[in-house]
């Protein structure tokens, strides 16, 4: 039997809920990174929360489920995947350690994260790091300089990273 792992998908025009219950109907768990935004409408403010990073959503299931999830939402969401040496493609799996840092980060509440494309020349060139302490405690990446501000970036390889807002270094040791 299939192992079950994390798979992200790439979903078409603002379908991320109606795919999660289709999702959830079969059985398989489904993660939407989330973040609180705060609106205002008619001078009044809320607070909202939406898709942290539009279109992308995770879900936890064996290869197969995989497989059949990317043939069943073929015109509603893409799976990514990982090229063969054979030249064929096979869904990209996610290893449990980085999703369950990226879900740290994600759900820490913190302030003034950024979240972008997977950009590996980028975002690979400094010192990986693990945060000691604080609302990241545990979350390890890598430090870059973003507008000039030392941050922690966590990242889901060739899906997507996210950036932490300023950490001091006392609240970090080199791994």
């Amino acid at each position: 039997m299939d192992q079950r792992q994390w798979y992200a998908l790439k979903v078409f025009h603002n379908r991320m809920p109606a795919i999660a219950d289709e999702l959830t109907a079969a059985g398989i768990e489904s993660y939407i990174p989330m973040q609180t935004v705060v609106t205002e409408r008619s001078g009044i403010r809320r607070k909202e929360q939406r898709p942290a990073i539009a279109s992308l959503m995770f879900f936890h299931a064996t290869r197969r489920q995989a497989e059949d999830t990317a043939r069943l939402l073929t015109d509603r969401a893409m799976l990514y995947t990982r090229l063969q040496t054979d030249g064929s493609k096979i869904p990209a799996a996610i290893p449990q350690r980085e999703m369950e840092i990226f879900r740290l980060v994600v759900s820490s509440g913190a302030e003034g994260l950024e979240y972008m494309p997977d950009d590996p020349d980028r975002f690979h060139s400094g010192d990986r790091v693990r945060v000691t302490a604080g609302p990241l405690a545990g979350a390890e990446g890598h430090i870059v300089r973003i507008r000039g501000d030392r941050r922690l970036v966590v990242t889901i390889h060739g899906v997507c990273a996210v950036a932490t807002t300023y950490i001091p270094q006392c609240l970090l040791e080199r791994i």
